[in-house]
């Protein structure tokens, strides 16, 4: 089992300016994690993702399609304030070879 923490959109000093952009980072970020333990998305088994608003909701839906394909792990959204006022999301992942 792998248990991913918080992965932000963010890399280096670079912040995407728009949610679209920043989710994909996020995601990609997770997706590096995963392959640095010899996994894949194929591995992710639960993502919990945090979003700073509700309204990014629906938008979110389009984007997770987009980037998870077929897969269908577990999905927990939660509405929070976020450590970053920049950063829009947070995704926590647990993957399983």
């Amino acid at each position: 089992m792998l248990f991913v923490s918080g992965q932000v959109p963010q890399e280096g000093d670079v912040i995407p300016p728009d949610y679209e952009g920043q989710y994909r980072l996020a995601w990609k970020n997770v997706e590096r994690q995963l392959h640095a333990a010899g996994m894949s998305f194929d591995n992710l088994v639960k993502a919990t993702i945090y979003l700073s608003d509700r309204s990014l909701i629906a938008q979110s839906k389009g984007l997770r399609a987009s980037i998870l394909g077929e897969r269908t792990p577990a999905i927990t959204i939660v509405i929070v304030g976020i450590y970053d006022e920049r950063w829009l999301l947070e995704i926590e992942a647990v993957a399983a070879a």
